[in-house]
């Protein structure tokens, strides 16, 4: 067993930041998403470390704090990027309508299949398919660099609405009383708090960017951010809404029509301030989401994967996905679906749900192995759907078209 030392750990920690970058450079001419890099550099990482009897310090909740931190920067840069106005409101509807269908009708098929196959507690199957269920915007969102700009706004929308749904739902049925009047009202009140949260504390934020005379206050902005996030789930309340509507204020703040808002600040003020917090949110997002995919790929082990029952069960809900998603396209959207039917990745929010699972819900035949197989091999699916789409195709089927 070797111990490392502290020059070694900082060699290591940079070396890593820098193979990261170089992963996402190859990615844009191999079209592998840099994310499946990772995970499989940290697969790697953990082979070898075991051959060589090395014991590299990682807590063993590190992934998960990475990960709570990293959905954050992630939510908050999809708010950053999205344009608000009229001629949105069509896309932002059929984003969501889709992301909502897709995940409750993706959570009831692969409930039932854990149910039929495993024959857990019904509620048991629900909460772990929950997780199952919710797109990743973390492998989605920095995968879309080679699509239209509509088929990209669309799945932007899509993977944020949809890890806000899937964490509001999982916070429900990992509550105590679920079927109760008193467990319903709790529920739709903690999402009206959330919303009105959400606008006070994004005005509060803004003013503190806008306003601030000190050289540092973004990641005073960031800290705030996490607080109400934590504290949030604390309470039990949405509180990803928060990250995301004070993203999309930021970004769109010509829309606000309150002329005592208004008038605290310029428009270019604002303009610069959501610039600038746009940059340092991407390169905090990608610092975040290098050591995340990276340890999460190290944790992972492969024995686990391979057994006959995990590679059935995992690879009967990855078909389920596959197919709710083209269906749901095909028939509700009566438009092309190449390549948004392949963007069925797994990721960052799965594997942060997983671990947040009560232990009462986690049954023995519920393994971690199911997990990770459906992470590998929906991120190994969406990156064939990429690989084989061309460009030209982008004008013969943009179903998003007016």
């Amino acid at each position: 067993m070797t111990n490392f030392s502290p020059e070694w750990v900082l060699i290591l920690l940079s070396g890593v930041i820098v193979v990261s970058y170089l992963f996402s450079i190859i990615s844009n001419y191999i079209k592998v998403p840099s994310v499946l890099l990772l995970l499989a550099a940290g697969i790697a990482l953990r082979s070898i470390a075991n051959a060589n009897g090395w014991q590299l310090p990682v807590a063993d909740n590190t992934v998960e704090y990475f990960g709570s931190v990293g959905l954050i920067m992630i939510v908050l840069e999809a708010g950053l990027d999205l344009k608000l106005g009229r001629n949105k409101v069509r896309l932002i509807s059929r984003s969501f309508f889709a992301a909502f269908f897709i995940l409750i009708l993706s959570i009831t098929a692969i409930s039932a299949a854990l149910y039929f196959l495993l024959h857990q507690d019904v509620r048991d199957c629900i909460v772990y398919a929950i997780p199952l269920s919710v797109m990743s915007s973390s492998i989605v969102i920095p995968s879309l660099h080679h699509l239209s700009e509509k088929k990209k706004e669309f799945l932007v929308y899509e993977a944020s609405f949809s890890d806000i749904l899937g964490i509001i739902l999982f916070n429900y049925f990992t509550a105590r009383e679920i079927f109760s009047v008193l467990a319903i009202s709790t529920f739709f009140l903690g999402i009206a708090i959330a919303i009105i949260l959400s606008v006070v504390f994004s005005v509060l934020l803004f003013i503190i960017l806008a306003k601030s005379k000190m050289n540092v206050k973004f990641f005073l902005v960031f800290a705030v951010l996490i607080i109400l996030y934590e504290g949030g789930k604390l309470l039990n309340l949405p509180s990803l809404i928060i990250i995301l509507l004070f993203g999309l204020l930021m970004n769109n703040w010509h829309l606000v029509k309150i002329p005592k808002i208004r008038g605290l600040f310029s428009e270019e003020k604002a303009s610069e301030a959501t610039h600038l917090l746009h940059s340092i949110t991407a390169e905090s997002s990608f610092l975040i989401r290098t050591f995340f995919f990276l340890l999460f790929g190290y944790s992972i082990n492969i024995q686990a994967i391979a057994s006959t029952e995990i590679i059935l069960v995992g690879s009967i809900i990855v078909l389920i996905l596959l197919i709710i998603r083209y269906i749901y396209l095909r028939d509700f959207l009566r438009e092309s679906v190449y390549p948004e039917v392949f963007f069925i990745p797994r990721g960052l929010i799965t594997i942060v749900l997983f671990y947040k699972i009560p232990e009462s819900y986690h049954p023995e035949k519920l393994q971690a192995g199911i997990l990770f197989f459906v992470v590998i091999v929906t991120s190994f699916i969406m990156m064939m759907g990429t690989i084989f789409y061309k460009k030209k195709d982008i004008v013969a089927d943009d179903f998003i078209e007016n």
